[in-house]
């Protein structure tokens, strides 16, 4: 399974997001710290979840690293996190 599939199974079965996008980055850091051939070391991800209600940025990053803690200590280099409760989400958009 590719690591964006396991992100995003990950991240749906312990957050219930209304809303998540998983994006492979890494080719944009081709040259850079982490990147490696064939891509699946940076990632982009969005995630909208009521899970976050009452936590602050940092704590929902936080809990977002934890989740994805094997793949992190596997090879994701980065995690560029956007983490919204749905109310934020539809005062931003």
């Amino acid at each position: 399974m590719a690591v964006a599939e396991t992100i995003e199974q990950k991240l749906t079965q312990a957050l219930a997001p209304q809303r998540l996008k998983v994006v492979d980055d890494s080719e944009k850091h081709k040259g850079h710290a982490g990147y490696r051939e064939g891509g699946q070391s940076h990632f982009r991800v969005e995630v909208v979840s009521a899970a976050f209600a009452g936590q602050s940025r940092v704590a929902r990053q936080r809990r977002v690293y934890e989740i994805l803690a094997a793949e992190l200590a596997a090879g994701v280099h980065a995690l560029q996190l956007t983490t919204l409760t749905p109310e934020e989400d539809r005062q931003a958009g």
